[in-house]
């Protein structure tokens, strides 16, 4: 339950990474409802059983096994919770030091902690116990976040390989909505997780099941419930994989008082979480005087809405600083907008807030979107209030018709929707950042939730186009000017990467770029045009000598016409640089089109004794088309490369992969000149 950078807090109920710990069943039904009772340096039964349990065998590079995770969850009839973590873990590696080695629990005004306790059991059988009182508390608060959340981190004595640790803590809060999930899958394997519910009389649940097999509870009597599953494995990191987050099971529980009061705080549709969610920001859209004269001066002499909404929106993506500030509930509710105006900073939430309110002053109508920023984790048939991001949905007007506003999307209740993100700042109206695309997102409007897809934008939106004019010398020396442009996505990433540098420092990233492709060559010019221009192309100029770019045997030149710029290279190595079969999807940033068209001024005298073949290829998800030409003295290279769509499923990775291995093969390609007169 980590937050992202831009979060609506989540109630924490652990942040360390194990999805979960536990016992052995009989052990553990029988305590589960006890206070503990142990001596301070004793392991207690069910961490015994567990250290003690035959294990299958794992793979050599699992750092650790998690041995037991168990939630045991009452809810009591007035709404409050108490829940009781226990697990323990096998490591197995020294690595597993690093994210096995301790737990961290969270707390604040709404969650406590009654109870914390964490062991080690040695591979000698000893057994070491530390408290609460061995705990050290710390606050999330860094340079963008401050949060009313604080930890207790307790790491385990002697955590080396070949000891078992485990841990029992208790939270006891009460929830703003009744609802919970909980993760039984992590990077390591999984032998045992147990979930125990425990609801008053009268209250019901729905359980839903993602990325596992559903499985059925065992009644345990009096509204007792639990849920199982054993043999969990681990979730191993592949590159280019989708969100961790997006691949484990979990199961989402939701909770139905009897008490009419109570069950206001259950949402059981999408519709439900959007009047959660309205019901908290509707009232911090308030207008004061001193919004609508911003407003009114932001919009001075403009009749066309599209321009209206330019100033509105750089106003609050530009001028109102990423800052957030979440104590209690305001980890959902943001702000008021004119406290927002007068700080001139705020979060996410903050700044949709205060852009819903100017564009309404405009005469523009918007709406608040809840939306998480990696991808597949809302899930359509699962509502939920745990998103971590808010944008903002501009309904667009009849007239308006703007070829340049790309992420819009037809609701066939609330209209033409164009979606836009105040947060990121380098991404201009009518885009949409990568990780918002082709994914889910909440439209909060006065009738309840809108739950809609969102774009993805077509590959000529995110475009690169890379041209060049080089001069080869007799010897193989490559001298020229290049000049990129960069619309969209592309633009936006690079704008990021150069605005972070010193002006002074911008041409070594240039001089990366080339590191990658040329063994020696000389930066002789760079410069960049728009940089600070979000809503124009950006422009990168830059001019080199690579000598001995060719390589000459006699009267031969063999040169290589993809001078610079890769197609996923990497991405063909990764699939073939191991034994082990992918598990997982691959995952791209976005739809895009990349050209590249260089023109060689060849040496006087030589002409072409073979070029490559001109190559078109394609998958389900990609595009490659390159041709090579002389004429009139000069070598003539294009080639075009473009991404369909952005996630590839298992079964579609072979033939991605023969894909990338023939746009390889192209880029190894030469040409090959002869010196035909002296």
């Amino acid at each position: 339950m980590m937050l992202s950078w831009c979060s609506k807090k989540r109630p924490r109920t652990r942040t360390f990474p194990w999805a979960a710990l536990l016992a052995s069943v009989a052990v553990s039904l029988a305590l589960s409802w006890a206070p503990p009772a142990i001596a301070a340096d004793t392991a207690p039964d069910w961490l015994r059983a567990a250290a003690h349990e035959n294990l299958p065998s794992y793979d050599k590079d699992a750092v650790a096994v998690i041995l037991l995770d168990e939630t045991q969850m009452t809810v009591r009839d007035n709404g409050d919770i108490e829940t009781r973590h226990r697990g323990a873990a096998r490591l197995l590696r020294p690595e597993a030091r690093e994210h096995y080695g301790g737990i961290d629990v969270d707390f604040d005004r709404d969650t406590k902690i009654s109870y914390l306790k964490a062991w080690t059991i040695t591979a000698q059988g000893r057994e070491v116990a530390v408290g609460e009182k061995d705990a050290v508390e710390h606050g999330y608060v860094d340079e963008l976040i401050y949060e009313d959340v604080r930890v207790k981190a307790l790491r385990f004595p002697e955590a080396n390989p070949g000891n078992v640790v485990g841990f029992e803590y208790v939270q006891r809060h009460r929830p703003y909505v009744f609802e919970d999930d909980w993760w039984f899958q992590d990077e390591v394997p999984v032998r045992t997780a147990r979930f125990i519910l425990q609801l008053p009389a009268g209250w019901e649940y729905t359980a839903d099941w993602f990325n596992h097999a559903e499985q059925q509870p065992q009644s345990l009597g009096a509204n007792q419930y639990v849920w199982e599953v054993r043999d969990v494995p681990g979730i191993e990191r592949e590159p280019e994989m989708p969100g961790w987050k997006s691949l484990a099971g979990w199961m989402g529980l939701k909770f139905f008082p009897r008490d009419p009061v109570l069950r206001a705080k259950a949402t059981g549709s999408w519709k439900d979480v959007g009047l959660w969610y309205e019901g908290l920001h509707a009232p911090r859209r308030v207008a004061t005087p001193e919004i609508k004269a911003k407003v009114a001066e932001l919009t001075a002499g403009m009749s066309n809405p599209v321009q209206k909404m330019r100033a509105l929106t750089q106003y609050a993506q530009r001028q109102i600083r990423y800052f957030a500030i979440e104590v209690g509930i305001g980890g959902w509710q943001p702000h008021y907008a004119a406290e927002v105006f007068a700080h001139q900073y705020g979060d996410c939430k903050d700044k949709v807030t205060l852009l819903v309110t100017m564009l309404h002053e405009a005469g523009i109508e918007s709406y608040d979107v809840s939306i998480d920023d990696h991808r597949g984790m809302m899930q359509a048939g699962y509502p939920s209030i745990y998103m971590n991001h808010s944008i903002i949905a501009i309904r667009l007007p009849d007239s308006v018709n703007d070829p340049t506003l790309y992420a819009v999307v037809n609701e066939p209740q609330l209209g033409r929707l164009l979606f836009f993100d105040p947060t990121n700042e380098y991404v201009p109206l009518g885009y949409l950042p990568s990780y918002l695309q082709a994914s889910y997102a909440l439209v909060l409007a006065p009738d309840g939730g809108h739950f809609v897809s969102t774009p993805l934008l077509p590959p000529a939106v995110n475009r690169m186009l890379r041209t060049a004019t080089f001069t080869l010398t007799p010897t193989g020396d490559l001298s020229g000017e290049m000049q990129e442009i960069r619309w969209g996505g592309p633009a936006a990433q690079d704008r990021q990467i150069f605005l972070k540098e010193q002006p002074s420092r911008r041409a070594e990233v240039f001089e990366r770029f080339l590191q990658g492709f040329l063994p020696n060559f000389t930066l002789t010019s760079a410069s960049l045009g728009n940089l600070e221009k979000y809503d124009d192309v950006l422009t990168l100029h830059y001019g080199f000598t690579s000598p001995g770019y060719a390589k000459a045997a006699g009267d031969m030149l063999v040169v290589s016409p993809r001078v610079v710029g890769d197609k996923y290279t990497y991405l063909l190595n990764l699939l073939t640089a191991t034994n082990k079969p992918r598990k997982y999807p691959i995952e791209f940033t976005e739809a895009s089109r990349q050209d590249d068209v260089f023109d060689i001024a060849l040496p006087a005298g030589y002409v072409p004794d073979g070029l490559p073949e001109p190559v078109k290829v394609e998958c389900s998800y990609a595009t490659y088309r390159s041709e090579t030409k002389v004429a009139d003295g000069v070598l003539h290279y294009k080639r075009t490369f473009e991404v369909k769509d952005v996630l590839v499923p298992t079964e579609k990775l072979p033939e991605v992969q023969r894909f990338l291995e023939q746009v390889a093969a192209d880029q190894r390609s030469a040409a090959v000149l002869r010196r035909a007169s002296p």
